[in-house]
């Protein structure tokens, strides 16, 4: 099932079909550990729709409110030896090394709503960067209590050649106006996601 945010509420997908239910507070929906159960509650309660094309393509949002947006870096191998490779030069080579193999992993803070673009909508980069690349990532939706409840797409915006120089640079190499796209929805589902699953990323300029 998927699950859209929308100027007028939200659009659910289920099955082909499409269900508008307005003046839903999508904060409050999406915060619900039990949102499968309660989206497909929501499906039988009112009838299909035959306007979802012309809603998605002048209303949609990116799905979250007031939500912050956190990642995690350095979760695989390749990226481990690219980071050590980028910031070796400034001395901070080691700190990827010891973060790919810690218990603790690498969680920094992303942006705030207000910096985040919906579905087909322009990002940016900084233009003091000289080198800056997008990153198709897999988004969790996670409630308040710890679980997840959904998953998206992400396009984490990095300034890589601002955390090469320094990797206390980080905040900036990631934070700043439009850094961040998410959506177009939210794939709600109680199964882990399907290991074959593929995300991917087109850039035009």
């Amino acid at each position: 099932m998927k699950l859209y945010h929308v100027h007028s509420g939200i659009v659910l997908e289920s099955e082909g079909k499409f269900y508008h239910h307005k003046n839903i507070n999508w904060d409050e929906f999406i915060n619900q550990d039990d949102l499968s159960t309660q989206c497909e509650a929501l499906v039988k309660s009112e009838n299909p729709i035959s306007d979802a094309e012309t809603i998605l393509a002048n209303e949609i949002l990116a799905p979250l409110k007031s939500q912050e947006v956190w990642a995690c870096g350095v979760t695989y191998f390749k990226s481990k030896v690219g980071r050590q490779e980028e910031s070796k030069g400034a001395g901070g080579g080691d700190f990827y090394g010891r973060v790919y193999e810690a218990p603790r992993p690498e969680v920094f803070f992303k942006a705030t709503p207000h910096r985040v673009v919906a579905h087909g909508g322009k990002v940016n980069i900084r233009k003091d960067s000289t080198w800056d690349v997008p990153e198709p990532e897999l988004t969790l939706v996670v409630t308040s209590s710890g679980r997840i409840v959904g998953l998206t797409i992400g396009n984490d915006m990095s300034s890589r050649s601002i955390e090469g120089e320094n990797p206390l640079y980080l905040p900036q190499a990631k934070t700043y106006d439009a850094c961040a796209a998410i959506g177009p929805c939210v794939l709600v589902t109680n199964e882990p996601l399907s290991p074959s699953s593929l995300i991917s990323l087109a850039i035009t300029r």
